[in-house]
């Protein structure tokens, strides 16, 4: 089993990421599962009335414009990485959560690895699948590296010059 990082702790992965291939016939009616944009957008109706919680995942070149509008219906929204050196999503997850006000969880999904994490909990992620190969519980140091920050920013809307004044 999958284990992921959630508000700082390790645990065990409870919800289905669905491949970008996947059609309506292959879903079970319960469960938690968080779905391809592409697969949001042509059953939106149909993943709607299914039991279990439902999430969206975006690929780095897809727009949360696209579904701001329907933001309510996630309970997770889950930001794919392709690589670590693609950092597009970064700027989805600040605009969730300060242009849109999304308090669900936003997850970083893909190669997500260690050196990342501080950065990206900054930006608004409060979810981390990190890659196969990485260990979670290694993975939780990086949120204690560094003391404070000084660019204001979704985890602290104040720069520190500001909260020094």
């Amino acid at each position: 089993m999958q284990r992921i990082i959630k508000n700082d702790q390790v645990l065990d992965e409870t919800w289905t990421l669905l491949p970008k291939e996947a059609t309506l016939d292959e879903l079970s009616n319960c469960g938690d599962l968080i779905v391809p944009l592409a697969l949001w957008v042509e059953h939106a109706h149909a993943l709607k009335a299914r039991d279990g919680g439902l999430g969206v995942w975006l690929d780095a070149g897809e727009e949360i414009e696209e579904i701001v509008d329907q933001l309510d219906n996630f309970q997770v929204i889950a930001l794919n990485f392709p690589a670590f050196t693609d950092g597009r999503h970064c700027s989805t997850a600040y605009l969730l959560r300060n242009r849109y006000g999304y308090t669900g969880e936003v997850r970083a999904i893909g190669d997500v690895l260690r050196d990342q994490l501080f950065s990206y909990k900054r930006v608004g992620f409060d979810a981390f699948a990190l890659r196969a190969d990485k260990d979670p519980y290694d993975a939780l140091k990086a949120f204690e590296e560094f003391s404070e920050v000084y660019q204001a920013s979704s985890d602290q809307p104040q720069p520190l010059f500001r909260r020094r004044a």
